[in-house]
C-alpha cells in the first residue's frame, strides 16, 4: 500500500486517529513533517464528515423503526444535553475545539464529532470546530513526535 494511503487509512480509524498516524508515518513511512501532518489531518476528517452527515439520519431510521432504539437515543439525548450542555453553554464552541485537540484516548475527532451531534451543532459549524481541534492535534503530535515537546 502506498505511504500516503496507509497514512490516511490510519488517521481515519477511531483508535489511532492521528495520534498514530503522525508518528507512523514519520518513523516508518519516512514521509516529510509536512506529508505526515497533512496527509494525517485530511485521514482524520473524512471519517468526520461521513458521520455528521449521516448521525442524524442513522438515528431517525432506528428511533422509527425500533421502540429499544427510541427509547435508548431518548434517554441519551436527555442525558447527554443536561450533563454537557450547562458546561458547553459556558465555554462555548471553545470546549469542542480544545476537546478534539487534546491527544488523548477518548478524546478526538471521533468522539468529538458524536458529542457535535449530541449537542446539536449544525454540520458546517461542527466540521469546523473539529477541524480546527484536529489541526492543533495534529500540531501537538508532530511536536511530540520530534521531540520538540514532551506530552507526558
Amino acid at each position: 500500500m502506498h505511504p500516503y494511503l496507509q497514512t490516511i487509512t490510519l488517521a481515519a480509524t477511531p483508535v489511532g486517529e492521528l495520534r498514530l498516524a503522525i508518528p507512523f508515518a514519520l518513523a516508518k513511512l519516512d514521509l516529510t513533517i509536512g506529508q505526515a501532518y497533512v496527509l494525517s489531518v485530511i485521514g482524520n476528517l473524512i471519517p468526520v464528515v461521513f458521520w455528521l452527515l449521516f448521525l442524524e439520519v442513522i438515528s431517525k431510521f432506528l428511533i422509527k423503526h425500533s421502540e429499544f432504539f427510541r427509547k435508548f437515543f431518548d434517554w441519551l439525548f436527555k442525558r447527554t444535553r443536561r450533563k454537557i450542555q450547562g458546561q458547553y453553554k459556558i465555554y462555548g464552541y471553545i470546549a469542542l475545539v480544545l476537546f478534539v485537540a487534546t491527544p488523548l484516548p477518548i478524546t478526538g475527532a471521533w468522539t468529538g464529532t458524536v458529542a457535535a451531534y449530541l449537542l446539536g451543532i449544525p454540520f458546517w459549524r461542527a466540521l469546523g470546530l473539529i477541524a480546527l481541534g484536529v489541526a492543533i492535534a495534529g500540531v501537538i503530535v508532530t511536536l511530540a513526535s520530534l521531540g520538540i515537546i514532551s506530552i507526558i
